[in-house]
């Protein structure tokens, strides 16, 4: 399948909110030059926070790319590897925390990407196909959302219990960064930052998917439909299912015609 197959298929199927954001780490300028010569994309006017960045993905379906020039977000600079620890960046961490101590031991145990990144792409999972493979699919959705992908991840890749990395701070941009960095699944609540500057809803979960697995928890998807249907909470039904007890004897239908 392509992506825009697969991002169509989820749209429909998940009955999404937001485009499943594609995002690429570029440390090849080869593969950056090739980007820009391929892509129709956007930069930021303005240097702005990443979860900012992934709005115009998620929401309004376009393609942004951008270097650190970018990003006026000193704590994804950091998870980047795009500065080093400061003093700022411990005390920007000061309302999270009991007292410094813990805010720089807090800081350096949040996941970072190696060194040497150029450059960022952000894309609307549909728009991508001959353009660059996702290093990380990053979901903006629902409770029930997330659990039918998290159900749907452990399966395809025989990974159980799933151990998400939630921080203090930080979740769209680490959490993006410790799927990068330990190709695993991660699902985190809003932070802070993405609440406020990213625009996340108080009823809305990060998911993110590893680009080297997330064809498989596609695939594990099609398979409970050619089975029964999208819906693990009730087999048969489309997503998210009849929020109906089973055991339940009163609110039941006949076929009549």
């Amino acid at each position: 399948m392509t992506y825009k197959e697969i991002q169509e298929l989820l749209m429909k199927e998940m009955r999404l909110y937001h485009y499943p954001v594609a995002v690429k780490y570029f440390f090849d300028q080869a593969e950056v030059d090739a980007f820009k010569e391929k892509a129709d994309f956007h930069v930021p006017l303005k240097p702005m926070t990443f979860c900012q960045w992934e709005i115009a993905a998620r929401m309004k379906g376009q393609t942004v790319y951008s270097d650190v020039e970018g990003l006026g977000c000193g704590n994804a600079k950091y998870a980047f590897a795009w500065k080093e620890l400061d003093e700022g960046e411990i005390k920007g961490h000061s309302k999270y925390v009991v007292d410094m101590e813990q805010a720089e031991k807090f800081v350096l145990s949040k996941p970072r990407i190696k060194e040497g990144l150029i450059g960022i792409a952000v894309a609307p999972l549909g728009s991508i196909d001959g353009i660059f493979e996702p290093d990380v699919v990053h979901f903006y959705c629902d409770n029930m959302q997330a659990y039918h992908f998290a159900v749907d991840y452990a399966a395809a890749t025989d990974t159980h219990p799933l151990r998400p990395n939630i921080t203090m701070n930080s979740s769209a941009c680490a959490g993006c960064v410790f799927t990068y960095n330990e190709q695993e699944f991660n699902m985190v609540p809003a932070c802070s930052g993405s609440y406020n500057a990213g625009k996340t809803e108080r009823g809305e979960i990060n998911v993110m998917i590893p680009g080297t697995k997330f064809k498989k928890m596609v695939q594990r998807l099609m398979d409970r439909m050619e089975i029964a249907s999208s819906a693990i909470t009730k087999p048969g039904d489309g997503f998210p299912g009849q929020d109906v007890c089973k055991n339940c004897p009163l609110i039941i239908f006949k076929k009549e015609k």
